[in-house]
């Protein structure tokens, strides 16, 4: 039975004196074309604090309740012959995930890979999506080539470890302590860089790397030029250090290096729902087989939300943290 209120998180006050907080809120219908969620898990990503620090708003019409992956049962539809009332599905969002239920349109659901319960399915959507078109549509990433991954114990970087190395890529990454090297050389990649401690311009070499997969941005991406070698490819998703740079064009000539980056969740329905089929096709055969799996660090209550983002904000985590919604 699907109830007619629900509980959800909302944001109060975004900016910088923004808190979160559960209240009540209608259950959204599903318009032409969608399905509605129950809600079982959804998985928070960095994106959510943007968002809620008011850097990050929602696109037109897309409600207010942040979140952007989940796994769940389908449990209405509308004009859509995708799915089946009770099918167990993941999904990407635009928004909505932190809630009982949600509506999402049918081209950007994937059925729950086999034997992954729904936490793990939340934990897949944002990451998986983000990694294959970067790495593979905006990167061209070959086999045989050479990969480096900064942040490669997050959730983008380990889906990234082993994207690149299911795909026949060499993967190094960089990480902030020890710890989160080791787990990242335990994922598969073939080197770790203890960026706090170490240079991973003089660790890897110049000219040594065909794709960067760049979330820090700012000061790094000279260096990451330094790594390429000619016709290297740098994907940039995220600005952690910053959102500019500066950097010789004159490298970018001689290297004939290509610049390139991307976000997600702008993205139009069809666009999104053609990057589903793209890991329908070629990436979930990985998760059924074992051969890849979401990396989940802390499964936390909704109610716990705020805790979940200061674990968040920490860095402290390796992989994923996710919200439990029901049971």
């Amino acid at each position: 039975m699907v109830l007619k209120t629900m509980r959800a998180a909302e944001f109060v006050n975004p900016g910088e004196n923004a808190e979160i907080r559960i209240t009540e809120r209608p259950v959204p219908k599903p318009q032409s074309g969608e399905v509605l969620i129950k809600i079982h898990a959804a998985g928070i990503n960095r994106p959510d604090l943007a968002q809620m620090a008011g850097r990050y708003n929602p696109p037109p019409g897309i409600t207010d309740i942040p979140g952007l992956e989940v796994a769940g049962e389908v449990v209405a539809l509308n004009g859509t012959d995708n799915f089946a009332e009770g099918d167990k599905i993941c999904a990407l969002l635009s928004g909505g995930g932190y809630a009982e239920y949600c509506t999402v349109p049918a081209p950007q659901c994937l059925p729950l890979p086999k034997n992954h319960d729904f936490v793990q399915g939340a934990a897949i959507p944002e990451n998986f999506f983000t990694v294959w078109v970067n790495l593979f549509d905006h990167g061209r990433l070959q086999k045989g080539e050479n990969l480096l991954v900064h942040g490669g114990s997050s959730g983008i970087g380990t889906a990234a470890i082993q994207l690149g190395k299911a795909f026949g890529a060499t993967v190094a990454v960089t990480a902030g302590s020890d710890k989160k090297c080791a787990a990242c050389l335990d994922l598969g990649a073939a080197q770790a860089v203890n960026y706090k401690t170490q240079d991973f311009v003089e660790i890897l070499g110049k000219d040594s790397t065909d794709v960067v997969l760049d979330m820090v941005g700012g000061d790094y991406l000279p260096r990451n030029m330094a790594v390429l070698r000619d016709r290297g490819r740098h994907v940039s998703i995220a600005g952690q250090r910053g959102w500019t740079a500066e950097i010789s064009i004159f490298d970018i000539m001689r290297k004939r290096l290509a610049l390139t980056g991307s976000t997600l969740r702008p993205r139009s329905i069809a666009e999104k729902g053609a990057i589903a089929e793209q890991l329908r096709t070629h990436v979930w055969p990985l998760f059924d087989n074992g051969t890849i799996a979401p990396v989940i660090h802390e499964t936390l209550p909704l109610e716990q939300v705020t805790e979940a983002y200061t674990l968040l904000k920490s860095s402290r985590h390796i992989g994923k943290i996710i919200l439990k919604i029901t049971s």
